[in-house]
């Protein structure tokens, strides 16, 4: 790929042995960690500059620098310290609690029950009456409160109200006035592993997760709660297919079915530092069914509570250690597709894409996952001291 290719070229003085990416990674390695803690070539701070040029969309701009390992001020690293031996350890015995508390109740709810199976799917969504009831609210509940635990203790929602004086809006709206049902996917832009937390809180959706999800102590249970559909990335074979097909039927359910649990999808299928939007994939798309776009902020002054460039661990410690977190959510009216858009799910994508840059203030950027795992491991070629 050409981003690698300029990756190598910086780093054309380095042994053969030390190329960073080789084409056969991305394609088939693309369920490993981006923030590796190998050694790898280093790359020079000119050459660093060119790369945040072309892969914005990833660069952090808080105070913590790349990486979130740059030069302190004095006064943040007192911040710092007093947060790590006071705020830190509250807030995580508060999330264990919380934690462990959903899980019971979910274990509770689904004692004797038999999970939905599917195309090698396993899921309690499915399960109705009060059991359902109870796992759907609990859960909205409690991840508020977590998010609460977590400093965001209040949260601004917009929505956006239809223009009626907006023709497009009105052709549309017309030419859909038949189509019944809610939207069957929200579509939002993926920021944090903090998305996840909020839209529990307010749609309580199914998500696409990593099959080792299904397998975690406790997550594994809540990720069956809310239906998670899974997969293998590095997987190649027909099983994708099988996981496609799954989405666009569950997609196509919630359309049709109120009491069938909506699903949620990050169609730039990674994340950035929330002032971009990368390429949307067409997955959820296929169903040609209305979507809800939804478009998430968070706003900062110290820490950006974006996970684009940073280790998972280096992310939860310094949000942990923020007194007040800020999110700001947006949520447009209902995208109906026309029948244009419904016999050609890119040009669709495209189009939400545009109107969510549009009424979010996003720049667009043409990078991807790829140009990501460039990016990163230019960033540890110059912080890893071989």
């Amino acid at each position: 790929m050409e981003s690698e290719s300029e990756l190598k070229d910086l780093n054309s003085k380095a042994p053969k042995s030390n190329t960073i990416l080789a084409d056969d990674d991305v394609s088939n390695k693309d369920d490993r960690p981006l923030l590796k803690s190998d050694c790898m070539a280093p790359v020079s701070s000119e050459d660093l500059q060119d790369l945040e040029k072309k892969y914005a969309a990833y660069v952090r701009h808080d105070v913590y620098g790349t990486m979130g390992r740059g030069e302190l001020p004095t006064k943040e690293k007192v911040l710092l310290a007093l947060a790590l031996v006071t705020l830190v350890p509250i807030r995580i015995v508060a999330a264990m609690i919380i934690l462990l508390l959903y899980y019971l109740i979910c274990r509770i709810c689904t004692l004797f029950s038999v999970p939905n199976r599917e195309e090698e799917q396993e899921d309690y969504a499915h399960m109705g009456g009060w059991r359902r009831a109870v796992i759907v609210q609990c859960g909205k509940a409690l991840s508020r409160l977590l998010l609460f635990v977590l400093g965001f203790y209040w949260i601004s929602e917009n929505y956006r109200i239809p223009d009626a004086d907006d023709k497009s809006n009105t052709e549309v709206n017309n030419s859909q006035s038949e189509e019944v049902g809610r939207p069957g996917v929200i579509i939002s832009n993926h920021v944090s592993y903090l998305d996840i937390l909020y839209n529990m809180s307010s749609y309580f959706p199914s998500f696409v997760a990593k099959r080792s999800v299904a397998k975690l102590p406790l997550v594994g249970l809540i990720s069956k709660c809310l239906g998670c559909v899974y997969v293998q990335r590095e997987s190649k074979s027909p099983d994708f297919k099988g996981v496609s097909a799954v989405v666009t039927e569950r997609i196509q359910e919630a359309h049709q079915n109120k009491s069938a649990p909506i699903m949620m999808l990050f169609p730039e299928g990674t994340t950035t530092n929330g002032d971009y939007l990368l390429p949307f994939k067409t997955g959820a798309f296929l169903a040609n069914v209305p979507v809800l776009p939804v478009i998430l902020r968070y706003h900062y002054q110290r820490f950006s509570p974006a996970w684009d460039s940073i280790s998972g661990v280096r992310h939860v410690i310094l949000l942990l250690c923020q007194f007040v977190n800020y999110m700001e959510v947006t949520r447009l009216p209902v995208y109906y597709p026309s029948q244009q858009e419904k016999d050609d799910p890119k040009l669709y994508a495209n189009n939400v894409r545009r109107l969510m840059a549009s009424e979010g203030n996003l720049i667009l950027s043409d990078v991807g996952l790829a140009e990501k795992r460039v990016y990163h491991a230019a960033l540890n070629g110059l912080f890893c001291q071989c």
